[in-house]
């Protein structure tokens, strides 16, 4: 039996998962733990720097802007989140579903 050098197995990283599928991920889970959540589409005549999500529960709202591990948010982006912060709402900055279960543990 001969053996080559060039048969190693070469471990890849699986792909980093798109916008996209990190805000799915986020909307499933919120959804699955009773949030009502609302998907928002940038375009024409819509609010400059709008969040991807608003989720709502118990009187609750939060604002919920996905990005991908590297991701940032843009100028317009950081006004919205001081402007609804500066109103009392709350807003999250989600790279995942980790940045999002906050909201669902329950206290105590």
């Amino acid at each position: 039996m001969s053996y080559t050098t060039n048969n190693f197995l070469r471990i890849q990283k699986p792909p980093e998962p798109s916008e996209t599928e990190i805000l799915r991920g986020i909307r499933q889970y919120l959804q699955v733990h009773g949030w009502y959540v609302i998907r928002h589409h940038q375009g024409l005549g819509c609010h400059k720097g709008l969040s991807d999500l608003t989720a709502i529960k118990d009187g609750v709202t939060v604002y919920i802007e996905c990005k991908k591990r590297n991701g940032y948010q843009s100028a317009v982006q950081k006004k919205f989140q001081a402007d609804v912060e500066a109103h009392g709402a709350r807003y999250i900055l989600a790279k995942g579903i980790e940045d999002v279960k906050c909201l669902c543990e329950k206290a105590g």
